[in-house]
């Protein structure tokens, strides 16, 4: 549903398709995004920003989706929020013109040093594209140290991604991945691709223990998860603040505000802007609740 062309068309118009994204993001205008960061500012919970877009096709859609980007970096620093930026580097150009995206990243990386050293992330997306952004990543923290890559655990390469960018003291956000991959290159059950996510995280906290120059974020909703990983990092002599936890906007804010109140470094993603049929339809296939609450939004 994610890719249907009509269905992207056609459902942003229904009422209530409108009234059921309100729970995954404040409004679809950047100031909607910077207030709701000023609130959680106020718990002391950081935020990640992503304006939403991807597969732009004219050259004035990436010129602007950089040109904001830009401003955001600038006005979180200006209010003094403590947000960082997560793109997608097809929003940027990675299908039309690898140059103009590379340029749109320079640009992003350097505003985000120059106010006050924010990390700029990129967002992973289908595996037609895991290749091409590893590469950018590369070519980008050879020249910035202020760049962080999202990484899916529901790939089968993930850790050999992760073992090739060890020696560049990455910044990793781990997501549990919410595209539709075949068989041959990602697990499908949620068993499987729970056990490669501790996996993942068990090795990365190794890399740390070791004195690795890495920085781990989970991202995910599953608690459980995020409390077995709090328990071995313990028991290998690790704070809990040794890696954050990543979770979006309007899922679990209970859970949020607990583990922040436990001692998590817990940080939200906020997601804002009118392109966001394809990225709901991927919240919804991420955890059955969601759906259900989707369709409760069906009722008066």
């Amino acid at each position: 549903m994610a890719g249907n062309e009509w269905m992207r068309r056609n459902v942003p118009r229904l009422w209530f398709a409108r009234r059921a994204v309100r729970r995954f993001m404040p409004g679809e205008s950047a100031e909607d995004a910077l207030k709701a960061a000023e609130k959680f500012q106020g718990q002391h919970i950081p935020v990640l920003f992503t304006r939403l877009g991807e597969n732009v096709t004219r050259a004035e859609q990436h010129e602007a989706a950089a040109d904001h980007y830009a401003w955001l970096i600038e006005e979180t620093h200006r209010r003094g929020l403590d947000g960082e930026a997560s793109v997608k580097l097809t929003h940027l150009a990675m299908d039309m013109s690898p140059p103009a995206m590379q340029k749109h990243m320079d640009l992003l990386a350097e505003t985000a040093a120059a106010n006050g050293n924010r990390t700029v992330w990129i967002d992973m997306e289908g595996t037609d594209y895991t290749e091409p952004t590893l590469a950018e990543y590369e070519r980008l923290k050879a020249r910035y140290p202020n760049v962080g890559i999202c990484l899916q655990a529901y790939l089968k390469r993930t850790y050999s991604d992760v073992e090739r960018l060890l020696p560049l003291e990455p910044k990793i956000r781990l997501v549990k991945g919410a595209y539709s991959e075949s068989v041959e290159i990602a697990y499908q059950t949620r068993r499987e691709v729970d056990a490669n996510y501790m996996a993942l995280c068990v090795s990365m906290l190794a890399q740390i223990k070791a004195g690795r120059g890495l920085f781990l974020g989970l991202g995910t909703h599953d608690v459980r998860l995020i409390k077995q990983l709090a328990q071995h990092a313990r028991s290998i002599g690790l704070p809990r603040t040794c890696f954050d936890v990543e979770m979006l906007y309007g899922i679990r804010a209970d859970q949020q505000r607990r583990l922040a109140k436990d001692g998590y470094n817990v940080r939200v993603l906020i997601a804002y802007g009118d392109y966001w049929y394809p990225w709901y339809m991927r919240r919804l296939a991420e955890r059955p609740a969601n759906v259900i609450f989707a369709l409760r939004q069906l009722l008066p």
